[in-house]
């Protein structure tokens, strides 16, 4: 029976929870494979049980590849499995690779169409979530190696259903405002799972479209999205991404310093030539005696002389005067300064919200309490409680106000404030109200 049952069934794949599992001394795995509706016993031998590159527990969710079979002492049909992982992981994988060589296909991936970025930014855009320390690192390094650029968060979740069509949002939203000089879209590390907004075609294909140069920074220096290809430069972390967009300003400055030293050291140098070639010619003309040439040739040498000079300390001074105005932007962009800033504005906006809706909740207070003393006034209530009755026929219901409505020995309904009369008509009269007697309507018990 058990030789059937293996021939009748090919190779399946069953997806399900672990339970109830043993690992004996042999190194065969045991465990029911279970989901909401059934469960089926399963072994792995030791054989497949040490090629798997997964520790299997109680509640794991993973997907089985095997074949069914009867374990005949016992009578019980089990499930031999061969191979095992976990569920999810390897369709992910699969979806990953087959992206990746459909967009490399189309050449989303070309070199040629990745462009280079800026060497001096000034306005920094970044793309990710508000919260976590990602955004803290970046922020970090940017102040520390360059901190006169601005930075503006487009703020997207990173992980979750909604992350998708956020991160394609952002990206929009930065193309649109043209205010970035680069982009960094950026997340910490995670599993293939968490990783899976950057791997979503329509994200990828929105990096591709950006007009603005873009740095992927997704994950651990061992983790890689499809971002990260059509990105025009991948960086391994988020910190690392930060140091791709900036210059060091520490090391400018020093370069600025190195600069300023060779000017000084070429001009001495040229000085000092002159000065050399000065006295040749003053033994040439020494030995001519030309006093008169020679005079004006030293005024002239003397006036060069304190010229270059001038324009040495000149160039000296603007370096230094661009340094300090460096400096003092620095001071002025600084977060603390444009935080409190911010927090003032805030306050500001509240007061005046909550202001206005105060002033909002009093008209809207006066107009109900107008229209309610109107409503009152016109009210068919009120003029019953004024001691008027309305009259209706107790058959048709339909109302009665004139005489003619009215015969002897009808029965009709008068509704007062407060009740509602079953009243005969005894006796009709032509009388005014102004006229009328007793004889009227008489109350039938």
């Amino acid at each position: 029976m058990r030789i059937h049952l293996e021939a009748g069934f090919s190779r399946i794949s069953l997806e399900g929870e672990i339970s109830n599992l043993a690992k004996p001394a042999s190194g065969h795995l045991y465990f029911s494979l279970k989901d909401d509706g059934a469960q089926i016993r399963c072994a792995m031998f030791r054989q497949s049980a040490s090629r798997i590159n997964l520790r299997a527990a109680n509640g794991m969710q993973v997907l089985a590849r095997g074949k069914i079979s009867l374990y005949e002492p016992r009578g019980d049909y089990q499930f031999i499995i061969d191979s095992l992982q976990e569920a999810g992981v390897g369709l992910l994988q699969q979806r990953f690779e087959q992206l990746k060589q459909k967009l490399e296909v189309e050449g989303l991936f070309a070199a040629e169409r990745k462009r280079p970025l800026p060497k001096f930014p000034l306005r920094i855009g970044v793309i990710s979530s508000p919260s976590g320390a990602v955004i803290r690192d970046i922020l970090h390094v940017l102040q520390r190696r360059w901190p006169v650029a601005e930075v503006r968060l487009y703020a997207s979740p990173v992980q979750g259903a909604e992350a998708p069509a956020a991160l394609q949002a952002a990206l929009q939203q930065a193309n649109r405002e043209d205010w970035a000089e680069v982009l960094i879209m950026a997340r910490g590390g995670g599993s293939l799972e968490d990783l899976q907004a950057f791997n979503d075609e329509a994200v990828a294909r929105a990096v591709a479209d950006s007009r603005l140069p873009l740095i992927s920074a997704v994950g651990h220096e061992t983790d890689y999205s499809i971002c990260d290809f059509v990105a025009d430069v991948r960086a391994p972390t988020p910190s690392a991404a930060a140091e791709i967009a900036t210059p060091d300003c520490s090391q400018l400055l020093l370069g600025l310093e190195r600069t300023a030293r060779l000017l000084t050291s070429r001009m001495q140098y040229r000085l000092q030539q002159n000065a050399q070639k000065l006295d040749h010619l003053s033994h040439r003309l020494a030995q001519q005696q030309p006093e008169l040439k020679l005079r004006g040739q030293r005024k002239e040498l003397a006036s060069a002389s304190s010229q270059l000079l001038r324009a040495m300390q000149r160039a000296v001074q603007d370096r230094s005067n661009r340094l300090k105005a460096m400096s003092q932007r620095l001071s002025l962009c600084h977060p603390q300064r444009q935080l409190a800033i911010q927090t003032q504005q805030l306050q500001t906006s509240q007061q005046r919200l909550q202001r206005a809706v105060q002033q909002g909740l009093r008209q809207q207070r006066s107009k109900l309490h107008d229209v309610a003393r109107t409503l009152h006034a016109i009210s068919p209530l009120a003029t019953l409680d004024r001691g008027y009755a309305v009259l209706s026929d107790a058959e048709s219901g339909a109302m009665m106000s004139h005489r003619k409505h009215f015969q002897l020995g009808q029965n009709i309904h008068t509704q007062l404030a407060d009740g509602r009369l079953r009243c005969t008509v005894d006796h009709i009269s032509p009388e005014t109200l102004l006229g009328m007697n007793s004889n009227g309507v008489v109350a039938d018990d």
